[in-house]
């Protein structure tokens, strides 16, 4: 069973005890979230596509950490001008463990 859920402007794939990092969600850590944009889900052979979300379904998820990424570093650079900039970012990112896939039926 999995299920294709967006948070934050991005498409995850998720199955059951996977931990990934979504955009920072304002949740305390040990807390359960529900992620109820599920635009597909997979069970056995019956498979859910939404339009643009399936009804009925989420994904309960358990907030882990919230953190910050690795740095990312934008360098740019105009030849014979001497010109250079050089910028970078850190993204706050909240880690979350899928605890179930919840699908209504009917």
């Amino acid at each position: 069973m999995f299920a294709v859920i967006k948070a934050g402007g991005k498409q995850y794939k998720v199955t059951k005890n996977d931990v990934f990092s979504v955009e920072k969600i304002k949740a305390k850590k040990g807390l359960e979230v529900k992620l109820d944009k599920v635009l597909l889900a997979k069970e056995g052979n019956s498979t859910h596509v939404g339009s643009p979300y399936v009804k009925g379904a989420c994904v309960v998820c358990e907030v882990l950490r919230h953190e910050r990424e690795a740095k990312v570093t934008a360098f740019k650079y105009k030849k014979r001008k001497s010109e250079k900039k050089k910028i970078g970012h850190r993204r706050d990112v909240t880690v979350l463990k899928v605890k179930e896939i919840e699908i209504a039926k009917g």
